[in-house]
């Protein structure tokens, strides 16, 4: 089955940690047959020496640059118009990727012919991976996830594998501060996809403090507030799940960033 990977890199990425992601997915034990690049927007100089090194390596490495820095939606909507085949692999440029990620992603496709999206669980860590945090778990099947989605973003983004069919079909990426995916997905199981999570790390996602940062304060609720008003909206929740995911996810942003780390690394997983 032929795979494509779907990377997008900004200028203000670390160039160390780009290298070990792409390492990671030159090193599968099912190698993907082509692998989309996405510039979004202008690199500084040691980035664009990193890529023109890989590129060199790989033929099968392939380069979009962006004239500006346009956001990971529309970066990834644009690497999609690109993608040769309907499986396609998402990646973020900080994170590792397992030697077998793709072989067993790829079987579940094999194996059952109406998934649409599969994810994974993902291992968190902080500065070497062979200190996990914790361990970002999802349920497995369709039916769960759908329910789940009610609640929590259903899929590990950076880990994901779908087909490129059943998300053109739901509008692709579009541009949603801090949601982007989970906007996605919304709208895929809206419009009738299945999806599946494997039960088992596939990844090692990078996270730091500033992470939790990112999602406290006045700014991130007043997206997520949006974000809840489009599922309701959307028939996907109804006043009462939209009240209590409400309560639930403001308290959260409002409390110290030191308690919403441990909420998140030790509750929430």
């Amino acid at each position: 089955m032929n795979l494509s990977v779907l990377l997008s890199v900004y200028n203000k990425e670390n160039p160390n940690y780009l290298v070990k992601s792409l390492d990671s997915i030159f090193s599968q034990t099912q190698s993907p047959v082509e692998v989309i690049l996405v510039k979004d927007g202008p690199l500084n100089n040691e980035l664009d020496g990193i890529i023109d090194l890989y590129v060199s390596q790989y033929p099968n490495l392939k380069v979009f640059p962006l004239v500006t820095n346009q956001g990971l939606g529309k970066a990834l909507n644009e690497g999609l118009k690109h993608c040769s085949y309907d499986i396609v692999a998402r990646m973020d440029t900080d994170d590792i990727a397992k030697p077998d990620r793709f072989e067993k992603q790829l079987a579940i496709f094999e194996k059952y012919s109406d998934i649409d999206v599969v994810g994974a669980w993902i291992d968190e860590f902080e500065d070497d991976i062979s200190e996990v945090k914790s361990v970002r778990k999802l349920p497995e099947l369709p039916d769960d996830i759908r329910q789940f989605a009610k609640r929590r973003n259903p899929i590990n983004h950076p880990v994901v594998m779908f087909r490129k069919s059943a998300v053109l079909a739901a509008g692709g990426y579009q541009h949603f501060p801090l949601f982007e995916d989970y906007y996605l997905w919304i709208r895929m199981l809206m419009n009738g996809a299945k999806f599946y999570n494997i039960q088992e790390s596939l990844l090692y996602f990078r996270f730091s403090p500033e992470m939790f940062k990112r999602r406290g304060g006045w700014k991130y609720m007043i997206n997520e507030l949006h974000f809840l008003q489009i599922m309701r909206q959307m028939h996907f929740i109804s006043f009462s799940q939209f009240m209590q995911n409400l309560f639930v996810r403001f308290s959260i942003r409002l409390i110290p960033n030191s308690l919403r780390a441990i909420i998140y690394t030790k509750l929430i997983r």
